[in-house]
């Protein structure tokens, strides 16, 4: 019987214990929660395994990728559809929604970034769009010098190629600035892959370049690798824009594999189509210049100092 008492005695000292423990134990977990952030707005640069991101409250938050992030592009009215995508979705120009927690570098440790397609494919359009809008302004500029020779019959054409350029750097600065930092990178090693016609395939023979490449790269501190794909002006929009996605999606592919790029470090397997062509398309050896893919290692110069 004086057993059971001193057992009954000790279960009511346990007690208060116990109830201490569970609310400490609510106060850690609820700590932990709360310690975690969610940030709206648009990502201007990339560098290394971080991205920038501006937010609607004009403030830059870094945020840091991990293997473990989970990228997602939000589908339907009610964004209740979600589709898994690479790291390399993100690029500069794209408004997202970011979670995750800060560590001690005052960095966002991503878990999830998640955007909207449309808002992707418009990112998409506007990087694929702003090389030819700057040869425009160059052209027109040319013309203007060439006008101004002329007689006074032509100031009036000057006077409308005036209002193009205008027009242009307006196009140019919106662009420039919904891609932030995107110009402000040095090209630290390049190289050029070359395919035949509707094909988009890697030909072995620049297996070794791009392995150099990807050697060179991890040398360099904060290093983003930039893949762009191009199509030759032969056939339809659309598939020179798909070959165009192939193309760069297979050498992104070999760089990752074969060259141990992480994702984490590859800017966008960009789709550009037949923009920038670098060669007539009315002969097969122009042609043939047009259907390429260009690697770059990109590095920001607030970094290098330059």
């Amino acid at each position: 019987m004086g057993k059971k008492r001193g057992l009954m005695n000790n279960v009511r000292l346990l007690m208060p214990f116990r109830v201490v423990l569970f609310f400490a134990t609510f106060l850690l977990i609820g700590g932990i929660a709360s310690a975690q952030s969610e940030i709206k707005g648009l990502i201007t640069g990339r560098s290394g395994a971080t991205m920038t991101v501006k937010t609607e409250d004009n403030e830059t938050i870094v945020v840091a990728l991990t293997a473990d992030t989970q990228v997602q592009e939000v589908q339907g009215t009610f964004k209740l559809r979600k589709k898994e995508l690479g790291m390399t979705a993100l690029i500069p120009g794209l408004p997202v929604q970011v979670k995750g927690m800060m560590n001690d570098k005052h960095q966002l440790v991503a878990d999830t970034v998640k955007f909207k397609g449309s808002d992707l494919k418009t990112a998409q359009d506007i990087q694929a769009g702003l090389a030819p809008t700057q040869q425009q302004v160059a052209t027109n500029q040319a013309e203007i010098q060439a006008n101004q020779q002329a007689t006074e019959a032509n100031q009036q054409e000057i006077a409308a190629n005036q209002q193009k350029i205008a027009a242009n750097q307006a196009e140019i600065a919106a662009a420039n600035k919904r891609f932030g930092e995107l110009g402000e990178y040095n090209i630290l090693g390049e190289v050029t892959v070359y395919f035949a016609n509707g094909k988009v395939g890697v030909d072995p023979k620049y297996n070794q370049q791009l392995l150099d490449l990807a050697t060179k790269a991890q040398t360099i501190t904060a290093y983003i690798v930039q893949v762009q794909g191009y199509a030759s002006a032969v056939g339809s929009a659309a598939l020179n824009q798909k070959l165009s996605m192939e193309r760069a999606n297979n050498v992104l592919a070999f760089l990752e594999q074969d060259g141990k790029i992480p994702l984490t470090n590859i800017l966008a397997p960009g789709a550009m189509g037949t923009s920038d062509q670098v060669a007539p398309n009315a002969t097969t050896e122009g042609q043939a210049e047009n259907r390429r893919v260009v690697v770059r290692i990109l590095q920001n110069k607030g970094i290098a100092g330059t």
